[in-house]
């Protein structure tokens, strides 16, 4: 079996921040690049927040911590971040032209024999493998936000995917703490986003309608399911009203449904720039969101 060794992750936004840490912390060399040096800094100073935080609650020792971040590499030069790697992560906005043209540069930079791998949530990887003169080396690797906290990926390959590159990427997932799913045929959405997205659309559906509100559609939600995790609107803010929104697009394209484009209440945010948890306002507005105040479920209180 092939052996995967070092890392590269394409794009230092939300996914690409935390998969590389989670590569770092156990043990594989990592270089998260982004055309953005900006980008690169903030991703930096988020994941020493987050290991502080591990050292804190004793999931980390602070004697590892350190060597966490000598496996990581911040790079603005994409020959620079892929020269020496045997696995590429696409982590870019769900925008199917934006990843062909990843997959392009990374096939003309990567060692012979290496790995392209998308993150892509929505995407058939057969869409992207066409782009590269290696598609029995393209798969399909998609994880879970907070990758630590729903600690499985999804793996898949394309039309002609080899499947000891498979092989390879399962016991990748392992040697991470991640539980891989195995997708056995090309599905959009994979395995859990089809599931999740018929909740996220019926929820938009719903509240659009003026069948009820977004506060009351998270409320019956974690009445039934609990509070531990985020309901239907919150967990879409986490994500990125502008993320959801690409998706929805895709599916809608994919299907020639009109029932498939995003609802209204879903544009109309994107539009406005309020995209959610990253700006300020979304569904909810943060950072004191309703649906975590003590009251949101409480029978007594009023809406107000």
């Amino acid at each position: 079996m092939r052996e995967i060794r070092r890392v590269a992750v394409i794009g230092a936004g939300t996914m690409g921040r935390q998969i590389s840490l989670q590569c770092a912390r156990h043990g594989f060399p990592v270089a998260l690049f982004d055309v953005q040096a900006g980008a690169l800094a903030e991703a930096e100073r988020w994941q020493r927040e987050i290991a502080r935080g591990w050292v804190e609650i004793g999931e980390l020792m602070p004697t590892r911590e350190d060597a966490v971040f000598e496996r990581i590499r911040y790079e603005v030069d994409l020959a620079q971040a892929l020269g020496d790697a045997d696995l590429a992560i696409e982590a870019v906005p769900e925008r199917i032209e934006l990843k062909r043209d990843i997959f392009a540069r990374a096939d003309r930079l990567l060692p012979a024999g290496a790995i392209i791998a998308s993150n892509s949530s929505s995407i058939r990887v057969s869409a992207l493998e066409d782009a590269t003169e290696r598609p029995e080396l393209v798969a399909n690797l998609h994880f879970y936000l907070p990758v630590w906290d729903s600690p499985m990926v999804e793996v898949g390959g394309g039309s002609c995917t080899d499947p000891d590159v498979l092989a390879a990427l399962t016991q990748f997932a392992r040697a991470i703490k991640i539980l891989p799913l195995r997708v056995m045929r090309e599905s959009t959405g994979f395995v859990f986003n089809r599931v999740w997205r018929a909740v996220k659309k019926e929820a938009m559906r719903v509240a659009d309608s003026g069948v009820a509100s977004i506060e009351d559609i998270d409320r019956a939600w974690m009445i039934k399911f609990g509070r531990e995790k985020p309901p239907p609107f919150a967990q879409m803010d986490r994500i990125g009203l502008d993320v959801i929104h690409d998706i929805e697009l895709h599916y809608a394209a994919e299907s020639g449904d009109r029932e498939d484009r995003p609802r209204p209440i879903l544009t109309e945010r994107v539009e406005r720039g309020d995209l959610g948890l990253k700006t300020g306002r979304g569904f909810y507005e943060y950072p004191d969101p309703a649906w975590m105040r003590s009251d949101f479920l409480n029978p007594d209180a009023e809406d107000g």
